[in-house]
């Protein structure tokens, strides 16, 4: 059972947001598309908090945070996004969608420690 997952189609983003995260206490499932993402929320309901790339093949994280929503009818899980884009119209979307906040890459762990933490109700 995960308190995070980490979903990206870069391998190299996705294993070093887990590798941090897992160091810092986390328990951590990945995924490499929003599909599987999607597919890890179904069969996981200890996941709390979602951090996903934006720009995936086969569904991206703001469909995916959509659907958790919508399909899932999950209003309590945190979905972070971690990405390149810094595009208003897509920070838009992803607000609408529930995302509850906007990371542009590159990752600096110590700073999102705290907060994750208070999402995965590890304080």
């Amino acid at each position: 059972m995960a308190h995070v997952l980490v979903v990206d189609d870069s391998s190299v983003a996705r294993d070093v947001v887990a590798g941090f995260l897992t160091r810092n206490g986390f328990d951590v499932a990945t995924a490499n598309d929003g599909r599987e993402g999607l597919a890890a929320l179904r069969g996981d309901p200890a996941i709390r908090l979602v951090v996903s790339d934006v720009n995936m093949p086969n569904m991206d994280g703001i469909t995916m945070a959509e659907k958790v929503r919508a399909e899932l009818g999950n209003q309590k899980v945190r979905i972070v996004m971690l990405t390149t884009e810094n595009n208003s119209l897509l920070r838009e979307r992803g607000k609408a969608a529930g995302v509850s906040g906007w990371i542009v890459k590159p990752f600096r762990g110590d700073a999102v420690l705290a907060p994750f933490r208070a999402y995965c109700g590890l304080v």
